[in-house]
């Protein structure tokens, strides 16, 4: 069964964290993907387009380079990047994690087995060495849970996701938001009728080093635009009047609390 693997990468981006990603989807991998497909979302650094060009020499034409003029963020370098995918199977890979060797194999066997639209699994996190997991995050399995499990948390961890490319075009691809535009696809696909399931076992290594996680999850400013991103939910049909105000108190008690406290208070809730 064919699939592509689709990344978006940009000038922040580590080069050896790159090399090391593409070598957890090639060399690593006990099936390996048809195609990969590769967002330049904006202007790179040399040492990016230096690493870039040196698995183009060597996957050829199984590596196809999408360039951006300019940054665009996630959302919609992704969104560009699936409408160039050749296979109607597509797994997403995030340019600083690592896929575990059997990631693809594990996930392609459900899509034979089942008849669903997107697969995830956990994930491991890990600081600063991949082989020390300093915490997973857990995802329902079934697809009733897992609709249940979206009225608070985003359904699918987003580094895990093989999708149909047919079904995330019906839910209208990824939006052009900066953030949490994987939790507003992933309802979206929800909202057109998509099936979800979720492996029970870790299949992705992702970094969390340096407090980078808690900054980028914490502040007043990531607050509002959580809470604006729940408004949207509630619009949209998905959540009560009572399941938006919950998580949008919910929500900004926790991002608006120091980060040591914050990293404590978003643990405790992943063992809910």
């Amino acid at each position: 069964m064919k699939f592509t693997v689709l990344m978006s990468i940009y000038h922040k981006e580590k080069p050896q964290y790159f090399d090391r990603a593409m070598q957890s989807v090639w060399n690593e991998q006990s099936v390996k993907p048809s195609e990969i497909v590769l967002v330049e979302d904006g202007v790179l650094t040399e040492a990016l387009y230096q690493v870039i060009g040196e698995w183009k020499e060597r996957l050829g034409d199984v590596f196809k380079r999408v360039v951006l003029a300019e940054n665009v963020g996630t959302g919609r370098a992704k969104n560009t990047g699936i409408k160039e995918c050749s296979n109607e199977l597509i797994a997403v890979m995030d340019t600083d994690d690592i896929s575990l060797p059997n990631r693809f194999e594990k996930q392609l066997a459900v899509f034979e087995n089942s008849d669903i639209d997107v697969c995830g699994a956990w994930v491991g996190e890990f600081e600063d060495d991949e082989t020390r997991i300093v915490s997973y995050r857990k995802t329902p399995e079934r697809h009733d849970d897992i609709v249940k499990f979206a009225k608070s948390r985003s359904p699918v961890n987003h580094p895990t996701a093989m999708y149909k490319k047919a079904s995330v075009l019906s839910a209208g691809n990824y939006s052009e938001l900066r953030s949490s535009q994987d939790f507003n696809l992933f309802i979206r696909l929800i909202m057109d009728g998509a099936k979800i399931y979720n492996i029970q076992k870790p299949l992705v290594n992702m970094r969390m080093g340096n407090g980078q996680l808690e900054t980028r999850r914490g502040g007043v400013k990531q607050a509002i635009f959580e809470a604006s991103v729940q408004k949207e939910f509630y619009k949209m049909g998905f959540l009560s009047f009572f399941e938006l105000v919950r998580n949008v108190v919910v929500g900004v008690s926790i991002r608006i609390l120091p980060n040591r406290l914050m990293k404590v208070a978003f643990k405790l809730i992943r063992k809910l």
